[in-house]
Parts: structure tokens; sequence; C-alpha cells
């Protein structure tokens, strides 16, 4: 009813409560454990005892989309690699990364919308061919050899190609980078985050589900040696000048378990390109048309191109996605907006519900992965100015502004995209159907959402956050009373 509120605990509905019409309907809690209990192995424990779940971030919180979703960010993420060190674009660059599944699977089609080359290892060939059917993925190479002069010859012609090779990112990649194969740039998005599903090196793929049941605590060493010799072929092509960087997946912390001592020599992706965005209010933005009809997706892509007419990156990224997105689910779309931006797209998008431009509501939310949102000193929150990294208020102070707005479902998690024991986030997720009411609520949430991205950073010293905290008036007390300065 719209005044009761759902209680969901790690996947189980436990409770309904009288609430009122601004509450959420639903709260959601996944996999938050108590400080010292916060292990992989604790973790794994009590979820076999159906005690808690592994919620990630957006699938845990209703919200995932499939691979779009990750898609836009990871497209976000080339682009700022593209315009820091290649002069705006990656035509004529090579990327070798690994790791072809539900997040990884997006990083060729990124690459390539980006005008680049991408060179993806991943064991699993099914998880290869799923990317060529879905036209993530180009080709698909079985040989070293005849996957390198396939993307060496895209590299030379300038031509955006996306080659698929079978085999094991820590095997492969040290090959390579003995084989002196100019690669430009080097990441990373296999399972590093849980060792039980990233493949050592020396075990069969299709034994190791098995082995990795039966044996844990033996599988997880291997996986960590395995990434340590993946990680010293990553810092390998470092030293010789290629972009590197850690794609969230804390590759890096695993080498070091592993015994590899330079595993924290390249940077994450967030402190080396997006925290500059971050700083600004700026994120995922993505919606849901509840009708199941494209053409509503098609019409709200209007609504923000027409919002936004001098945003060419934001076009750029619509067109292609138009082009090259194929929908999993209930059609829905993605794209990166600020503090002062998402307000307008929702209002937009609850004009055209109210308006009957489209079918049916739709539905508002982001990826937990945002600027105000996280606490994960491996990803979001590395290597923060003052030293905040590991400061879990953020997120708790997110979910409750988010529930104090109006969000129609809000959700607190723990572990998402890193792992267990490393990870504090929040999500929220808003309906525009169309009435005053929802339109109230947008209003708000869609404010002070990003709105806590801007704070955060400001809180941590970015002078940048300061500016468009004083630009854009946003109310930070510290600032106006000059105690930051």
């Amino acid at each position: 009813k719209n005044d009761e509120t759902l209680l969901v605990q790690s996947g189980k509905p436990v409770g309904v409560f009288q609430t009122h019409e601004w509450a959420p309907r639903v709260l959601l809690a996944n996999s938050n454990l108590v400080g010292d209990w916060a292990t992989w192995p604790e973790f794994r424990r009590l979820e076999q005892l159906g005690l808690t779940m592994y919620g990630q971030m957006t699938a845990g919180s209703w919200i995932y989309i499939g691979t779009q979703g990750i898609l836009q960010g990871t497209y976000e993420t080339f682009a700022a690699v593209a315009q820091k060190r290649f002069g705006g674009t990656l035509k004529g660059t090579l990327t070798v990364t690994g790791g072809c599944g539900g997040m990884g699977g997006a990083q060729p089609l990124a690459v390539t919308m980006n005008e680049g080359v991408c060179l993806m290892i991943d064991i699993d060939p099914t998880r290869l061919q799923r990317r060529v059917e879905t036209r993530y993925l180009d080709e698909i190479a079985h040989d070293l050899n005849d996957a390198i002069t396939r993307v060496l010859a895209a590299k030379a012609a300038g031509r955006a190609l996306s080659v698929g090779l079978v085999g094991n990112a820590a095997q492969v990649l040290p090959q390579i980078l003995a084989m002196d194969v100019p690669v430009d740039i080097v990441t990373d998005q296999t399972s590093a985050h849980d060792p039980l599903y990233y493949i050592p090196t020396d075990i069969d793929f299709a034994d190791a589900r098995e082995y990795a049941d039966k044996k844990p605590e033996e599988f997880t060493d291997r996986a960590q040696e395995s990434m340590a010799r993946h990680v010293e072929a990553m810092v390998g092509f470092m030293d010789k000048g290629s972009e590197v960087f850690d794609y969230g997946n804390s590759i890096r912390d695993e080498a070091r378990k592993g015994g590899y001592d330079r595993a924290f020599a390249f940077p994450g992706f967030i402190p080396a390109y997006i925290r500059p965005l971050f700083c600004e209010g700026k994120g995922p933005f993505r919606w849901v048309a509840l009708s199941g009809d494209p053409k509503d997706i098609a019409r709200t892509d209007q609504a923000v191109l027409d919002l936004f007419p001098d945003n060419d990156h934001l076009r750029r990224w619509i067109t292609m996605a138009q082009e090259r997105v194929a929908f999993q689910g209930l059609p829905a779309r993605i794209c990166w907006l600020g503090y002062g931006e998402r307000d307008k797209a929702g209002l937009a998008f609850n004009e055209l519900v109210a308006n009957g431009e489209v079918k049916a509501p739709i539905v508002i939310g982001r990826d937990h992965l945002d600027c105000g949102s996280v606490a994960s000193p491996y990803r979001e929150s590395e290597a923060m100015l003052d030293g905040s990294d590991a400061i879990a208020d953020w997120p708790l102070l997110n979910a409750m502004v988010n529930i104090a707005s109006g969000a129609s479902w809000v959700s607190i998690h723990h572990g998402g995209g890193v792992g267990i024991g490393r990870s504090i986030h929040a999500g929220q997720v808003s309906v525009a159907d169309g009435t005053p009411l929802a339109a109230q609520k947008l209003a708000r949430v869609l404010t002070n959402d990003p709105g806590m991205g801007v704070i955060r950073h400001v809180d941590a010293g970015y002078d940048q956050a300061v500016e468009v905290a004083k630009e854009r008036h946003v109310h930070v007390p510290m600032l106006e009373n000059g105690d930051y300065l």
C-alpha cells in the first residue's frame, strides 16, 4: 500500500510496516557484516546457512539493467583515458585486458566506441561467443599469434576492432609482455574480487568449479599466486610506458596477498580518471521503461538530448547506444549526469508520463558506483585527498538522505565490486509515475543524491568540488563558515 514499507534482509522479505506516502515502498540491506566478521570465509559460511546473500551493487538493489549498465561507465573511463593520455581518442591504440563476464564484457565495445583496438582475454569461450552474439565483441581468436596479428593490423590502420582470445589472462599477459608487443593500455576485469572465481594458471577450466568448492582455501592460495604473476606483468607494461590501471576488482590487493610487493605500483581508475567528475556530482543515471516498449526509451533519449543540447559527449554516447546496445530485460538507458542535471531529466520524464507521451511510468536509479554513495578504498574512495578512504559514514548518510527525500526504494550493501570487507555502498531508485507527488519527490531525490557527491568531495578538500558547491549553491555549512579554509 502507499503508506507501507517492505523490509528486505539479504533477499528475504522480513516485514511490512505502516509508514507514510513519502516513505520508500521498499528498504533493502544486503551482505552487511560487522567489521571483524567481514571476511569471505565467514560470509560464505553464513551464505550456506541462508542468512545472507551477495548483493553486488545494482543486482540486489532491483535496478540491474544488464551490461549496458556497466558499458556506459566503461565508455566514460576509456574516454577519460583517451583525454588524459592520447589526445582525446583511442584511435591507433591497443588495449589489452581480461575478463569478459557480466561486468568486464563491456570493455571491448567501450574501447571500440572510443575508436580503439581491444584484445580481450578470457578462459571461458562461451563468454566470448556470447559477446560476439550481442555485438559487444567483434571476433574470436584461439591462438595468441593470430590474435596479435589481427589487433596490430587494426592498430596500424587506425581501425576500431575488438578481438577475444581464449586463454588465461595470468598466463597470456606475461607472454605478450615478453613478445614486446606495442600495448598502449592495460587493465583487467577478471573476477579477482572473489578468488574462488579467478582461475589459477595451472588448473583446467573444466575442473575449477569443483576444485574451488571442495578445497576453497587451497584454491584461493593458488588463485592469489596467479594474480601475483598477472599483476607483475601489468607492472611490466607500466614500466615500458603503457597506461595501466586497476579497474576496481581488487586484483592488486589479491596479488599482494599472493606475494607480489609492487602490486600497488599503478593506480585505480577512480583517482586516475574519474574523480574530477565526482567532484561535480557527476555519475551514472539510469532509467527503465516499465511499459516494456523500446519506443518509450527512444522518447526519453530524445528528451535528454533536448535538455542538454550542448553536451556533445552525451549526444555521442546516446547515439552509439541506440545503434549498438541491445536491451536485456526491460528497455533501459544509462548516461552520466551531474548535480543540477539529474533532477531536470527526472522531472522531464515525469512530464512525459503525465502527458501520455510514454505508455507507463519510468523507473529512475543509478549504480552504487557514484560520487557520494560509496566507501571503497580500492575503488571509489581510493587515495582521497584527506586520507578518508575508509570512512563509511558517507554511503550511510546517502541512504538516509534519499529515504528522507522520498525515494521509492533504497538499499545499503557491503562488498560490491571489490569483495567482502572492502566496501560499503548505497543505492536509490525513484518512480516517475506522472503525478505531482512524484515530481516533488524526484526534485528532492535527484538533487540531494548527487549533492552528496559534491559535499563529500568538499569535505575531502577538493578545490573543484568547492567551486561547484559555490557556483551551484550547494548548502555546505562548514564551507560557508570558513571552517574548510
